[in-house]
């Protein structure tokens, strides 16, 4: 997660506009089914469901697609040699086989991993899947023309940072063999224990060298999922998915791909899709939105209105939103003022800028608030849940600061980052009672991103926010906290340039572990561990809420995606 331009501020468009389920919160398959099928319980097969959006589906091309951005529509054409577990909650952060017939069997600590293809995976012309397809797929993601991909098979493979994509290096990537139409093994440069999860990328998407027609793939990408694209409108305004006749389900456990036919429709305005899902006509009676919340307004109108409520979806995304200090300026440099802010934030007033309960959970760990990322409960400066005033003029003091400061908090204008402007007005009314007087820097989305993140503009004292690309803490805390992330001349995430040796040793010793759960305890300890130097002053967890139409049953959404999956879902 280097590059904030491709990787910030996809995740946070989609964590704005995610809408997601945890555990019990969530509406499953059968209390959904109960609710919309007059009593038959059991999803079926046929019908049209309508997917309508605020974004464009752009660059339908496997090479190109961020796995994060874009919810699950990809997942329904290009199958990956591991997925997503498709349940509800925390059982849904799971990684589980979809090409291969396992998700990975390591060798030579976590450095080389080789998957084996199940047999009898065809595409959408009845074509044989192979190896070398999967791995051509991942080297023409390489082609600068068909960047915008997540970076980590160019960070982890073998050559992989100086190679160019197999229209200029026609000998491929050494570090990918296929002994056997059957097997695929990869070589990395450094031990990557979490390689099941990357796996899941849309780049490992095998691609059939002959079909491959570049730039202009996206309009037609040969499938390997249970749906092909039959019409591509606008760069992904409006697709048009039919079925795969070639997809066997006896191959994939994951997709039950129930409609017949799916549209995608984009370019709405939020309210309009939320208007239409609310009204349920026609088409709209079972449609779905995959980018689109309820606002707190909306929110309230719903809540009121028992037949809407019931068709909510709630729940959690692996995201955090906090404020972010920089050493480097004064007086930001010294941990007793970190401290004091720490303790000064009221996280009650923060939660009702973020739209109230309903929409935002208190944050005193770094990490989210679920088991798969390592979560450890901590809070190391309880501030309660108005803050410590007195507490933070105590450290004030210490700090020589006993008639107070005067700082200021750079944040978006934005209403796609959580809101910023009123959760800067409420840290700032918080911190007035410790004796900190706050000033509001309001930047539009480009100039604030492109100040945050570069290690030469950096402000002191910002708003910032963050969501992994798997459900680990690893994509969590080795973007914000290794020190060999850092980055001086482009893109920088580690905001606090942290460079700890004991904290880059451990994150090494984590990425060598293939037990994910030992890992996930691993990494909350760090997370604890990292939190003791206040570098950050974690806020709130997003909570998402998303209507569907009254025709749409069967619902599963888990918390590694947060979207609802339109795999499972089903139609009247």
């Amino acid at each position: 997660m280097r590059q904030p331009s491709v990787i910030a501020r996809r995740v946070a468009a989609a964590s704005v506009s995610l809408v997601v389920a945890a555990g019990a919160a969530a509406c499953g398959p059968k209390d959904s089914d109960a609710k919309s099928s007059g009593g038959d319980s059991r999803p079926h097969k046929g019908g049209t469901l309508t997917v309508l959006n605020a974004d464009p589906q752009q660059d339908f091309d496997p090479a190109r697609l961020y796995t994060s951005g874009g919810g699950n529509v990809p997942s329904l054409v290009f199958r990956t040699l591991t997925t997503r577990n498709r349940e509800n909650g925390a059982a849904g952060a799971q990684v589980v086989p979809d090409l291969a017939t396992d998700t990975g069997r390591p060798s030579k600590n976590a450095t080389v991993w080789t998957y084996t293809l199940k047999k009898g995976l065809k595409y959408e012309d009845g074509t044989p899947i192979t190896s070398a397809d999967i791995k051509y797929g991942i080297e023409r993601s390489f082609a600068a023309e068909l960047s915008g991909g997540a970076p980590y098979l160019r960070d982890w493979l073998i050559g992989g940072a100086d190679y160019q994509g197999p229209y200029k290096d026609k000998k491929g990537l050494d570090s990918i063999e296929t002994p056997d139409d059957l097997t695929i093994v990869f070589h990395l440069n450094k031990p990557e224990g979490e390689f099941p999860y990357l796996a899941t990328q849309t780049q490992t998407t095998p691609v059939p060298k002959a079909k491959d027609t570049g730039t202009k793939y996206e309009e037609h990408p040969v499938s390997s999922g249970p749906y092909k694209v039959v019409k591509n409108e606008n760069d992904g305004e409006r697709l048009t998915l039919e079925r795969n006749t070639y997809w066997s389900a006896s191959t994939d456990a994951e997709r039950k791909a129930y409609p017949d036919k799916i549209d995608v429709r984009s370019g709405l305005d939020s309210s309009v899709i939320n208007q239409r899902l609310s009204s349920s006509q026609g088409a709209d009676a079972t449609a779905v939105t995959t980018d689109t919340n309820l606002g707190p307004a909306e929110l309230a109108k719903v809540t009121g209105d028992k037949a809407l409520a019931s068709r909510v979806g709630t729940g959690h995304f692996g995201y955090t939103n906090y404020i972010a200090f920089n050493p480097k300026v004064k007086p930001f440099d010294d941990p007793k003022v970190r401290r004091a802010i720490s303790y000064a934030v009221d996280r009650s007033s923060v939660i009702n800028a973020a739209g109230g309960s309903s929409l935002a959970e208190p944050a005193t760990t770094y990490l989210p608030n679920q088991k798969s990322f390592g979560y450890t409960p901590y809070d190391l400066f309880p501030a309660g849940a108005s803050g410590n005033a007195a507490k933070a003029k105590e450290l004030l003091a210490q700090a020589g600061h006993k008639n107070g400061l005067t700082i200021t908090l750079t944040h978006s204008n934005s209403k796609d980052f959580e809101t910023s402007p009123e959760i800067a007005t409420a840290v700032q009314d918080a911190l007035k009672k410790a004796g900190i007087t706050v000033k509001l820097q309001g930047l539009e989305d480009n100039d604030y991103s492109d100040k945050i993140h570069s290690a030469k503009t950096e402000p002191g004292f910002f708003l910032a926010h963050w969501g992994a690309d798997w459900p680990s803490g690893g994509p969590f805390l080795a973007p914000i906290f290794d020190g060999r992330q850092i980055v001086k001349d482009g893109a920088n995430f580690n905001s606090g340039f942290l460079n700890d040796k004991s904290v880059n040793d451990e994150i090494d010793a984590i990425n060598k572990l293939t037990d994910l759960d030992e890992a996930a305890k691993r990494w909350g300890a760090l997370d604890k561990k990292i939190g003791e130097q206040a570098l950050t002053v974690p806020l709130f967890h997003p909570v998402y809420k998303r209507l569907y139409g009254e025709g749409v049953k069967n619902i599963v959404i888990s918390d590694w995606t947060g979207v609802l999956d339109i795999s499972q879902v089903a139609v009247k």
